[in-house]
């Protein structure tokens, strides 16, 4: 999947790409709601190969894309199905220096026009920590509604915390 917004280029990783997605995905910050660490220099490597091979959507395969700006990479947006017809779950993370701009407004907007257009789904979500407020303001920006609160329900980084399911259809895209 590749594409463009007004100020974004949305393409697949290159090799090139890898000290940029380590200063997003090294920074404590960012990975506060994630569901892993911060990223090490003993394992960046490991972790950002498995984004050059998410080079495509599929059943089985999960898609993770490049959101750059000006030649930097800012962002990362993933896609994947789940187990119901025609669903797919997004994540995204950008970078701190990113934050404020509208940048993840503007590429997951983009995002989600090419997976209702392109790939056909039926229905698109994002399962986010309750806590990261920010994370909740981009879903309901994009025209996503907030579906489901679910109380102590996941279990990660040694407490359990509640989460928050935001969701669309094709029909939610323009509505404001």
């Amino acid at each position: 999947m590749e594409f463009n917004t007004e100020r974004l280029t949305i393409r697949p990783f290159m090799n090139e790409d890898l000290d940029d997605v380590f200063n997003i995905y090294s920074d404590q910050e960012t990975c506060r709601y994630l569901l892993h660490e911060p990223w090490t220099h003993d394992n960046k490597q490991e972790k950002f190969t498995k984004k050059l091979t998410n080079h495509s959507l599929t059943q089985n395969q999960a898609l993770s894309v490049a959101v750059v700006n000006e030649g930097r990479v800012i962002g990362d947006l993933s896609v994947w199905y789940t187990d119901m017809k025609d669903t797919v779950e997004i994540g995204y993370t950008f970078s701190q220096n990113a934050s404020g701009k509208g940048f993840a407004t503007e590429a997951l907007k983009g995002l989600l026009e090419k997976l209702f257009a392109e790939y056909k789904v039926h229905r698109i979500q994002a399962t986010l920590d309750a806590r990261n407020e920010a994370s909740g303001r981009l879903c309901e920006r994009v025209g996503m509604r907030k579906e489901a609160h679910f109380v102590q329900d996941y279990w990660n980084k040694g407490e359990w915390t509640d989460s928050i399911v935001y969701g669309m259809l094709a029909g939610d895209l323009n509505k404001e």
